[in-house]
């Protein structure tokens, strides 16, 4: 039944992604990942927070959806010193509001770096698909992108569950085994491979081949990244939006880590 909701929620789902991709253009582009940073931090706080409803934490988490927002407008404009400014104004405006919280609550600074942490986690990590995507090639390198991660998933969550026996990280993540890892990184490097021939023949493959399989390290860092939140809230899923994935925060953890790496190779290695 789960595999079941996986493949029809990949098979609505991809063709809608893969449209917006090719033919929605920049602005919507990134309203998309605007909306998807606001539902995503949305899930996260959830999971952070718990059932803490504090008026002081309230107005944080308030500022933190405009923030994020900001962010990724100033990655569609392309304007990376805004971007800096909008985490430091975020620190300074919540740093405040935790002054005022502090005085009934002493924990004030935690729920402060929880917050802070999550911007830079989830709006400005996804920003980094605007900033690719505006970029030149950019339609072809964020698509290769989700190709290379989603495929990398698939490939360690197919292996890992009908062959996997040796556990990758059983604390964190009780599911995940070494023989899926593997496999995650196998079939990120063949469809890396794939979307090279299609869009990029001209790189170099040594050079192509270390970018695919670090983009599938790091992937996999970040899937293990989330699960430990999800540890510590004791939750299987980060929501219920997607039929078999969970929610977007356990549908985006791999592409939030591999997006900033991607940008690093594209415009600094290639």
């Amino acid at each position: 039944m789960m595999l079941k909701k996986r493949l029809i929620t990949a098979a609505i789902g991809l063709p809608l992604l893969i449209l917006l991709i090719f033919k929605g253009g920049q602005v919507l582009f990134s309203i998309f990942i605007g909306v998807l940073s606001v539902i995503t931090i949305w899930e996260y706080f959830r999971i952070i927070y718990l059932d803490d409803h504090r008026a002081g934490k309230g107005f944080m988490l308030f500022f933190a959806y405009l923030i994020a927002l900001g962010i990724v407008w100033a990655a569609y404009a392309k304007n990376f010193e805004a971007m800096v400014w909008l985490l430091l104004l975020n620190l300074i405006v919540s740093g405040m509001a935790s002054l005022w919280l502090f005085r009934s609550d002493p924990s004030a600074p935690i729920i402060l770096s929880k917050q802070v942490l999550g911007i830079v986690y989830i709006p400005l990590f996804l920003s980094f698909l605007v900033l690719i995507r505006n970029g030149i090639d950019g339609i072809f390198w964020v698509f290769s992108l989700i190709v290379i991660v989603f495929v990398g998933d698939s490939g360690a969550y197919f292996i890992g569950s009908g062959f996997g026996k040796h556990k990758l990280s059983p604390i964190i993540s009780p599911g995940k085994t070494i023989e899926g890892a593997i496999a995650g990184l196998v079939t990120s490097v063949l469809a890396g491979l794939i979307v090279k021939l299609l869009f990029f023949p001209y790189l170099p493959w040594g050079m192509d081949i270390l970018f695919f399989l670090v983009i599938g390290i790091f992937a996999q860092v970040g899937d293990l990244f989330e699960s430990e939140f999800k540890r510590y809230a004791h939750i299987k899923d980060s929501g219920e939006v997607l039929p078999g994935h969970g929610g977007f925060l356990d549908r985006l953890d791999a592409l939030m880590f591999a997006a900033p790496v991607a940008y690093f190779f594209i415009y600094y290695v290639f």
